[in-house]
């Protein structure tokens, strides 16, 4: 009488949390499901130009990752794909149409002869991009992608240009339903909307933005080709400010320390200066976090010349003459409160986990921030359970794997 067949462990969401968690627990002997709802994998790490420790980019560690996914049979990868429905230990999943299929060869014919754009959200809506393109540079699985809704009526150039029947604009959309063994869920984080900060100028003024669009302003893959420049013109900031805890550590906003702004900020600072060397840096901050060996690179930031760590927190940006800006601070050290200019404003923002719109329907629990916690349904990892930098996260995917693969019902 021959054993059954053990049951899969389900991930939901493959960034690298998800991805460190399915490829431990298959190289263990595990079948695995991972499924994205996204078009490829690695989720927000591969919107950065640099991480940490190495300040080296994502994509080299990315394709380690999905090397490793690529030789191990025992994951399957399902992309444009969520969670419907749990129920009684059976999940349903639901894969959106493929209106690309795995025939594509990512020749670029089809983007060629588009004739709509979209705003890139790999870019963050900094930049445009024709409907039918390839979501990234390392996008994994290397195929084209297709917002279908951006078509106009009745157009198929797309279609036409192809050679190798690789796009299919009556796709459907499908589903099937799975036992799993265990859940590991790792869906990941968005940044606190900078609309929410208009005191700071988020949302309002063209040259205030967010620490994730500097990352993208910062890469070679990114809107401006990794030149950082002002929105509004086009100029490269002579004048830069980096606004620590903006909506973070704050009851009216996001209560909590996103654990990772303050290296985020530190490590921005040099791109600053790497593109500028003449260029003025102002750090405003809370306290200065940098935890572990990455100490030194707040001990390199200081050494350098033109850039200025001052305790105190901004309280309001306003639009200044010729695009420039307007800052109202406190300089808590001197027990006053300052006026500075910048051309340039970076806001901190704070990572706030997609759990907290309750978008699984597995019944998890959360804190009262929204982050995931662990019960008898599912095990959390990454920063949906709580703020964390790429390593820490997996390190702690890891033991998610393997509290799952301990758990009884696996």
């Amino acid at each position: 009488m021959s054993e059954a067949t053990p049951r899969p462990l389900l991930v939901v969401g493959a960034g690298i949390a998800g991805i460190t968690a399915a490829i431990e627990a298959a190289e263990a002997g595990r079948d695995v499901v991972l499924l994205e709802r996204e078009a490829s994998i690695g989720g927000r790490v591969l919107q950065l130009h640099h991480y940490f420790p190495k300040l080296c980019p994502p994509s080299c560690g990315m394709e380690i990752n999905t090397r490793r996914l690529e030789r191990n049979p025992r994951v399957r990868v399902l992309t444009r794909s969520e969670l419907k429905a749990a129920q009684n230990g059976t999940v349903t999943i639901r894969q959106a149409p493929a209106y690309v299929n795995d025939r594509c060869t990512a020749c670029g014919k089809c983007s060629e002869v588009c004739p709509a754009k979209v705003k890139d959200p790999h870019n963050l809506g900094m930049s445009e991009a024709p409907a039918i393109r390839l979501p990234h540079p390392n996008a994994w699985p290397y195929r084209y992608v297709l917002d279908r809704e951006a078509c106009p009526d009745g157009c198929r150039a797309c279609v036409d240009a192809c050679t190798y029947d690789a796009i299919d604009l009556e796709a459907k959309e499908r589903e099937e339903t799975l036992e799993p063994a265990a859940v590991v869920v790792a869906t990941g984080w968005h940044a606190y909307p900078l609309d929410r900060l208009p005191e700071l100028g988020g949302g309002t003024l063209p040259n205030v933005i967010s620490n994730v669009q500097m990352e993208r302003l910062a890469s070679k893959s990114g809107p401006t080709g990794g030149t950082i420049q002002r929105p509004s013109d086009g100029e490269a900031p002579k004048r830069v400010a980096f606004v620590q805890c903006a909506g973070s550590r704050d009851h009216n906003h996001l209560p909590y320390c996103s654990a990772v702004c303050c290296l985020g900020s530190f490590k921005q600072a040099l791109y600053v200066k790497e593109q500028d060397p003449e260029a003025e840096v102002t750090i405003y901050y809370i306290d200065r976090r940098a935890f572990g060996r990455n100490e030194d690179i707040l001990a390199r930031l200081s050494e350098e010349k033109g850039v200025r760590l001052l305790k105190g927190k901004v309280g309001q940006v306003k639009a200044g003459d010729g695009g420039g800006l307007k800052l109202k601070a406190e300089d808590v050290e001197a027990g006053r409160l300052i006026e500075d200019q910048a051309d340039l404003v970076v806001l901190a923002t704070g990572m706030v986990p997609n759990l907290k719109d309750g978008v699984l329907p597995l019944g998890l629990e959360r804190d009262d921030d929204g982050f995931g916690l662990d019960d008898t349904r599912a095990r959390v990892a990454g920063v949906a359970r709580r703020p964390a930098d790429v390593a820490t996260c997996v390190r702690d995917a890891t033991g998610a794997a393997a509290r799952a693969l301990a758990s009884g019902r696996a």
